[in-house]
């Protein structure tokens, strides 16, 4: 039986994902002080901060689906410190001062989940060990010295640290490391335990989580679902990629997806071996993404971007598996790790993500309207959910804070085009990042492709 045999042979099931009591289904009008659509991250985290700073408010969350069902549940367990653009762009977008007040929250993040997560007794697995990129290429030797260059110019001298093929071995040792780029400004977490711990916190403190109680309309004031509604002085819009789904919104973001594959337990041997006896997450400097990290019960979680943009952001359970993307993550994974070809897979999924025209992240409100949204995260929005739910916080409450400043602080992205310029040029670029990495693997510099790719995207 072959590896793709055996890929192929596997259902869409996250690692993540754990049965859970079913939740009441909305079946009449009510009212709250806050509703939000989606109980994902950036849902629940809104109304944990809404609710601790005024535990009177009625909150109460709608949810397609089940908790979690979304990039909340289907995510590679990194929260890091990475926002999607690179902080030259957010200093030509913005201010150089308000890029590194960005970067400083971004980095506080980090902490802030884990102080919550002890605080309120949730168990996610939390382990805040630091983020590696390992550099197994001339050209991404090169990139990792750049970063940090680039970083102390910026003035965030402490930031990221190149580290040489011993250090960088002592902490992975994966084939063909040359060296690496640290920051100790990432946690792993356990995206199953996390989501489901915040729903369970937050019921708790009073919040109402209906499931299965699609939204069909989201007017002023009031929120329709098939079988009931919820009238609100603010309604929020935590939907991340399936905010394209929802009507006016097509062309405000748009879905791609990221597939993972998970390993049986890894022994304690094997993991010694490879110093993967700890809880890092790590990835390489390509282009293409790919992720990984090793859970608190041993296996190795990796993935990787590459599936293509669907024809008018559709969103499928069909799209969550791509058959060949998975095999190439595979691939992928045992150039890192060849003693591990014989390791067995034992799941794989995928999901979408939601990403704007210039790949930046928002928070935002309309006090007109009562309407306020958050998202776009473009896969880094395990940590940066949390940001924008106190943000979320502060700009309902009304309350002053420093964050309330921060550059994605009503951001306002352009529309992306309509299709099929939207088609062509989303997936022309996963393309150009392919082709970027075969570039350097044949040249040994670095790719001319890559670099246009990111003037033209703000990405890195």
């Amino acid at each position: 039986m072959s590896v793709k045999f055996d890929l192929t042979q596997l259902p869409n099931k996250p690692l993540w994902f754990a049965q859970s009591p079913a939740r009441a289904r909305l079946q009449a009008a009510t009212d709250a002080d806050v509703v939000i659509v989606g109980a994902g991250y950036t849902g629940l985290w809104t109304a944990y901060y809404l609710l601790k700073s005024d535990p009177s408010l009625r909150v109460v969350l709608l949810e397609k689906q089940v908790v979690g069902f979304g990039a909340s549940g289907r995510n590679g367990g990194w929260a890091s410190a990475i926002f999607p653009i690179s902080l030259s762009r957010v200093a030509e977008m913005y201010s150089h001062t308000a890029a590194l007040d960005l970067q400083a929250a971004m980095n506080e993040t980090v902490d802030e989940i884990g102080h919550v997560l002890a605080r309120e007794g949730v168990e996610a697995d939390y382990a805040k060990q630091g983020f590696l990129s390992l550099a197994r290429s001339a050209p991404q030797m090169a990139r990792a010295r750049a970063t940090v260059e680039a970083s102390a110019r910026f003035g965030l001298p402490d930031q990221w640290q190149v580290l040489d093929a011993e250090q960088t071995n002592a902490k992975v040792l994966a084939r063909g490391t040359l060296g690496g780029l640290y920051t100790e400004h990432c946690a792993l977490i356990h995206p199953g335990k996390l989501v489901r711990g915040l729903a369970q916190l937050v019921e708790k403190m009073g919040a109402k989580i209906y499931e299965q109680s699609a939204v069909t309309e989201i007017a002023q004031g009031i929120v329709h679902t098939e079988r009931g509604s919820v009238s609100a002085g603010f309604t929020v819009r935590a939907t991340e990629a399936f905010t394209s789904q929802q009507p006016g919104h097509s062309r405000f973001v748009i879905p791609l997806y990221s597939l993972v594959l998970a390993t049986e337990p890894l022994s304690v041997d094997l993991r010694r071996e490879l110093h993967l006896d700890q809880r890092l997450a790590f990835n390489d400097m390509r282009h293409l993404r790919v992720y990984g990290q090793v859970t608190a019960e041993g296996r190795l979680v990796f993935g990787g971007r590459g599936a293509p943009y669907q024809w008018g952001s559709r969103i499928s359970d069909d799209s969550d598996l791509v058959d060949n993307v998975h095999g190439k993550i595979h691939q992928a994974m045992l150039e890192f790790f060849p003693a591990l070809a014989d390791t067995r897979i034992t799941h794989r999924w995928g999901g979408a993500l939601g990403v704007s025209r210039d790949w930046c992240p928002t928070v935002s409100i309309d006090r007109k309207s009562g309407m306020a949204w958050a998202g776009n995260y473009v896969g880094d929005g395990v940590a940066t959910s949390n940001l924008a739910g106190r943000i979320l916080r502060n700009l309902i409450l009304e309350q002053h804070d420093p964050l309330n400043s921060l550059p994605l602080v009503n951001h306002r992205s352009p529309s992306w085009e309509p299709e099929p310029l939207r088609w062509l040029g989303v997936n022309g670029g996963l393309a150009a990042a392919s082709l970027s990495d075969i570039e350097e693997r044949i040249t040994h510099r670095p790719s001319r492709t890559a670099m246009l790719l990111e003037k033209l995207t703000g990405a890195h």
